[in-house]
């Protein structure tokens, strides 16, 4: 099988583009290649009913973020703060970057 490229990474800035959240922003928490999703910082959030148990303490109702689709989300760019898409250059020292299709910043500042 192979490898499945998504265009957002961990701790990326992204704004929800479609469904019920449509508008938000916040930080990617975690990334599932497999499944194409991604969880997003207070995106999201459903309610999980847990019984008591060591780990967990008195149990309850719970709230977290759930899941959503990739093809949902779009990166916020740092200088023209939009929602863009995400083009893929190599550098001059063989670096592969992410940029912005709109202005062309770097994401990728390492």
């Amino acid at each position: 099988m192979a490898r499945i490229k998504l265009h957002v990474k961990k701790n990326d800035k992204v704004m929800v583009i479609a469904g019920k959240e449509k508008g938000k922003i916040g930080r990617v928490l975690r990334v599932f290649p497999k499944t194409q999703r991604v969880i997003v910082e207070k995106v999201n959030i459903v309610k999980r009913h847990t019984p008591p148990s060591p780990t967990t303490g008195q149990g309850g109702i719970i709230e977290k973020e759930a899941p959503i689709h990739v093809s949902n989300v779009m990166i916020m760019c740092d200088k023209c703060m939009n929602p863009t898409r995400v083009g893929r250059k190599i550098l001059e020292d063989g670096r592969k970057v992410r940029y912005c299709k709109k202005c062309g910043e770097l994401i990728d500042k390492i």
